[in-house]
């Protein structure tokens, strides 16, 4: 079986936007690639770990942090 993974990322007003627009964002996602001949499997929540940025000279300097996303299998 051959899988393919794609990243999701919703996107919505903070003053508008509801669980039903990102609800509605992955069902158009998900229907596209159906129609590509992909069958949906599931949504993966992978977390990963961004070094720390030591900056020039250590000016500006940001910390390493854990961050999740969202990726659907086909």
């Amino acid at each position: 079986m051959e899988y393919k993974v794609i990243a999701f990322v919703a996107s919505i007003d903070p003053k508008k936007g509801t669980s039903d627009h990102v609800a509605e964002q992955l069902e158009s996602l998900i229907k596209f690639h159906n129609h590509q001949g992909w069958e949906y499997v599931r949504l993966e929540s992978v977390s990963t770990f961004v070094h720390p940025d030591n900056g020039c000279f250590g000016f500006a300097a940001k910390p390493g942090y854990t961050t999740t996303r969202q990726m659907v299998v086909f």
